[in-house]
């Protein structure tokens, strides 16, 4: 992970956006103490999708890459 200050990070965007399309996550800090304030990371695309029943619509989730659940895990199906 890569660490930037908001200085840096405003000198150095098109360089940001490069490492970030590669991947890479940059910690953003601000300050004298060089407080991390936030992160960018790399867009995860969607993988997975389970309708939700009454909750379809109203609420969206994603699963990291490397997440395993079967569906019937995820309903409470399989024990």
């Amino acid at each position: 992970m890569k660490t930037m200050s908001v200085t840096e990070l405003k000198k150095h965007f098109s360089e940001a956006l490069s490492a970030l399309k590669d991947g890479e996550t940059i910690a953003v800090t601000y300050g004298r103490k060089k407080e991390i304030i936030g992160y960018f990371v790399h867009q995860i695309p969607e993988q997975l999708k389970i309708k939700l029943g009454i909750m379809e619509g109203k609420v969206k989730f994603t699963f990291a890459p490397d997440f395993k659940l079967t569906t019937e895990q995820f309903s409470g199906l399989e024990d």
